[in-house]
């Protein structure tokens, strides 16, 4: 029963009788040694599928930036320890069918890394910030973009996404041992664009061109009279007050204020 069991594990054919499987016992063996070894086992997964925020809540998309619900209460499996980090899975939507859980912590994948892979890691947690039960009024929610001073280069690093997407992701629970379990992914998200202003397309109808034309006409008259106003004042201001220099004399005329004469003066006897 051991050597068809490590038969079956190694995709070996199952009509070989006893006596057929007893010569082949110690490769057998040692091949099913070495697959268990590896360390490939697939995670656990988790039907548990990421969501957004609520569009009520403000900044949930931005040119840069998507919020998501905290996946409270999704963790509580035994083979999870709360020594587990729980890593969320970025990637383009294209990358996703790609993606290759990495098999160690040096591995793991960061922002620098997302034009060339599709996908990295960041918003690194353990299960204890997520625990099943809300208490209080508290708002528990992830901002995925939110770190504009982290290096692109370190791992975990929640730098702000570089395009509008789609994007889509996934948590991902791994131990010093590897992948332990994983989410399913999320549906696609976009981020906001910035629009450009455009000129309404199609020709322009006979009445916005006299309404264009009137307003025109009326703007030009409005500037000859401002242009005519203040030609006026300074040639007012400046042809009334005179002006004298250090080298200019100023001829003051004499007034009796109380147009009384001296007499004439008479001559002493």
């Amino acid at each position: 029963m051991l050597g068809q069991a490590a038969g079956q594990m190694l995709g070996l054919p199952v009509g070989l009788s006893r006596g057929q499987y007893w010569p082949l016992m110690p490769l057998l063996l040692l091949l099913a040694g070495l697959h268990q070894g590896t360390g490939l086992a697939a995670p656990e997964h988790i039907r548990y599928v990421p969501q957004l925020a609520s569009p009520s809540l403000a900044g949930t998309l931005t040119q840069s930036t998507f919020t998501l619900e905290q996946p409270r209460g999704q963790f509580s499996r035994l083979n999870i320890s709360d020594l587990d980090a729980i890593w969320l899975v970025v990637a383009h939507s294209h990358a996703t069918q790609s993606f290759t859980a990495p098999q160690r912590v040096e591995d793991i994948p960061a922002p620098a890394d997302f034009p060339r892979r599709g996908y990295y890691l960041t918003l690194m947690a353990h299960r204890v910030l997520y625990p099943g039960n809300q208490t209080g009024k508290q708002l528990r929610v992830l901002r995925v973009g939110n770190d504009t001073s982290c290096s692109l280069a370190k791992p975990g690093c929640n730098a702000p996404l570089p395009g509008p997407g789609p994007y889509r992701v996934k948590f991902l629970v791994m131990s010093d041992r590897g992948p332990v379990a994983e989410t399913e992914w999320s549906s696609e998200t976009r981020l906001q664009q910035a629009e450009a202003l455009q000129a309404a397309p199609g020709p322009q109808s006979a009445g916005t061109v006299v309404i264009i034309a009137i307003l025109s006409v009326l703007l030009a008259v409005l500037l000859t009279a401002l242009l005519a106003l203040l030609i006026y004042t300074c040639y007012d201001t400046c042809g009334t007050t005179p002006i004298s220099g250090p080298e200019q004399s100023v001829c003051v005329r004499r007034y009796d204020t109380h147009h009384v004469t001296s007499p004439p003066a008479t001559g002493g006897s």
